[in-house]
This record gives C-alpha cells, sequence and structure tokens, in this order.
C-alpha cells in the first residue's frame, strides 16, 4: 500500500505546476492588456493636443497685446485731480473678444494712493484694436490725511498698475498686466498781498488807481499766469471787481509782483477816507482767481488774502510822493 501512495503524489505536483504556469501566462496576458490600453489613452491624447494645435495655428488665435499710451490730467485743483489713462489693447484673434474686468492701482512710494475695479468694460473687435481710457480721481484730501509727508505745493512720484482681464477662445481667461511711472503734483494756491495803491487820477467821484500786487508761488513748479479775476474791499467797502488777461511767470518759490488797474468812488468810504487820504493804513480784501498753465496742464487756483493792511500814494504830478520806500505816516 506503501507503493501505491507513493505513485499517487507525483500527479498531484504536475497538476500544480501546469495551474502556476497557466496563472503566470494570464498575468503576462493582463499586463500586455494594460499596457496597450494606457499606450491607447496617450496616443488619444497626443492627437487631440496635435489636432488643437493644428486648429490654433489654422485659425489664428493668439494672446492680445496691451500698452499704456498716454495719461492725460483734463482738470486739476485744490481738492482733486482728474486722470485719464489710455490703454491700447490690439486682438490678432478672429473673433471679438470681451475685456471682463479693469484692476488699476496708483502708488507713491509704494505707498497707495487709489485703486479700484472697472467691471464688462467692453469688447475688443475681430483683427482690431481700441484704446480704452481708464479714469482715475486723486481727492488730496486723502492722500495729506494718509501720508502726513505729502505736503501741499510738493511734486510726488506715481506708479500706475493696471491688470486688464479678457477672455480668448481655446486660450481662456488672461490677464494682462501694465505698468507706467511719472509724476503728478499737489497744488497750493499762491500767496497775495496788496503792497499799495497808487492813484492815477484822484476825486471824490471817480479815482483811478493801481494796484501793486505781489503773489507767492508756493509750489514745487512754475505757474504760467495767463488771465486773473478779483473783487477788492477797501476798509470793509466793496469798490467792485475786475478781470484781466495778463502774461507773467510765476517760478516755483518766487515772488512775482503785478500792477491791476481799479476805479472807485472815495466818497462811498465815509469817514474812513480822511485815514486813507493822511496815508494811514488802509484794511483791505481781495478774493478772486488766477488762469495758469503748468507742466502739468491748466489750473485755476484762488488767491484770497482777508485783513490785510495797504498804503495809499499819489503820483508826484498830483503832489504826492512817488517814493516806493516811503513809510506811513503814524
Amino acid at each position: 500500500m506503501a507503493s501505491y501512495s507513493s505513485r499517487d503524489d507525483k500527479p498531484e505536483i504536475a497538476d500544480r505546476d501546469a495551474k502556476e504556469k497557466k496563472s503566470d501566462k494570464k498575468k503576462k496576458e493582463g499586463e500586455n492588456d494594460e499596457d496597450d490600453e494606457g499606450g491607447f489613452i496617450d496616443r488619444v491624447k497626443d492627437f487631440i493636443h496635435d489636432i488643437g494645435e493644428k486648429i490654433e495655428g489654422a485659425i489664428g488665435f493668439g494672446k492680445p497685446t496691451a500698452d499704456v499710451t498716454a495719461i492725460h490730467i483734463p482738470s486739476i485743483n485744490l481738492e482733486k485731480a482728474e486722470i485719464v489713462v489710455d490703454v491700447l489693447i490690439k486682438n490678432p484673434n478672429p473673433v471679438p473678444i470681451p475685456l471682463i474686468d479693469i484692476n488699476y492701482l496708483i502708488e507713491s512710494d509704494g505707498r497707495k494712493l487709489v485703486s479700484g475695479l472697472i467691471p464688462d468694460a467692453g469688447t475688443i473687435h475681430a483683427h482690431g484694436e481700441e484704446t480704452v481710457k481708464v479714469p482715475v480721481h486723486l481727492v488730496y484730501d486723502d492722500i495729506k490725511n494718509t501720508y502726513d509727508d505729502i505736503k501741499p505745493g510738493s511734486i510726488i512720484p506715481y506708479r500706475f498698475k493696471v491688470d486688464l482681464i479678457v477672455d480668448v477662445p481655446v486660450l481662456g481667461r488672461l490677464t494682462l498686466p501694465l505698468e507706467k511711472t511719472g509724476e503728478i503734483p499737489i497744488p497750493y494756491k499762491p500767496d497775495v498781498d496788496i503792497e499799495k495803491i497808487k492813484f492815477q487820477a484822484f476825486s471824490f467821484e471817480e479815482t483811478v488807481a493801481v494796484l501793486h500786487v505781489k503773489l507767492e508761488n508756493m509750489n514745487d513748479f512754475d505757474l504760467g499766469l495767463n488771465a486773473l479775476d478779483y473783487e477788492i474791499w477797501l476798509s470793509e467797502v466793496n469798490i467792485g471787481r475786475a478781470q484781466l488777461s495778463q502774461s507773467a511767470n510765476l517760478a516755483k518759490k518766487g515772488v512775482t509782483f503785478i500792477e491791476l488797474p481799479i476805479t472807485f468812488r472815495p466818497k462811498d468810504f465815509g469817514s474812513a477816507l480822511w485815514d486813507m487820504i493822511r496815508g494811514k493804513g488802509t484794511g483791505y480784501t481781495i478774493k478772486g482767481n488766477i488762469n495758469v498753465d503748468t507742466p502739468f496742464g491748466a489750473m485755476k487756483l484762488p488767491i484770497v488774502k482777508e485783513g490785510g493792511t495797504t498804503r495809499l500814494k499819489k503820483n508826484k504830478e498830483d503832489g504826492g510822493d512817488d517814493d516806493d520806500d516811503d513809510e506811513d505816516e503814524d
């Protein structure tokens, strides 16, 4: 019986070996199937990518370009500056592209002065170009209240940053960043003073005189005076207003003298007239505006002086003293 049992063991070993060989064969076939499947997917991806590139090249889709072409200051005064930035956008694509958003920022020495967002800013025509205008308002009080070292009359550097967000077929949503640097003023009104009033023709009914006015430009830039309007009070009596076209250069941080003609009726002054005739100091107020040209554009700046004191003087032919250095009588 022992010899019979020994003969039965050998066939079992042979069957096990055959099963293991068969299993290994199936595994190898499965691995080959997986390799074939992965290779097929990769080939499909490459094919789609190649087709996409060929379509993109054939249709002509490309990235738009943009550039800041100009910065204008259409209006500037003591309160604010209105700035318009021209941005030229070129669309090389055969279809219009939407300008989704415009994000802008103006900073000075790394400090934010103003920022904003303009949504739905328009459409750039196919194979075309558009100049998009970005309006920005700089409010000077906001700047001066935030940064104590920014003083009226100064010129500060600025950096304009803008991100244009466009949506291009095939390429998707793109951001076009731009920058431009420059300078902008923080304007300050000139200081005004009437140093003296000279009579040209004197009578109680009508007197023709010339105001000798001192203008001090407190800014770090020249002012090109081309016109002014003013209203005058002498001894709290309004003697009228006038406009004058006069050219003069008000040098930065400098003093300029101009002459303004005026006509008034001395008898309207009552008892104050006698103090004026005796040459004593006469109280005055002057209010008005000057129109000037600057390196940053035209400005209209106020001139104001209240509670000032001036001298009235006659010409020599009228019996007066024309010496500018005469002192007022006590």
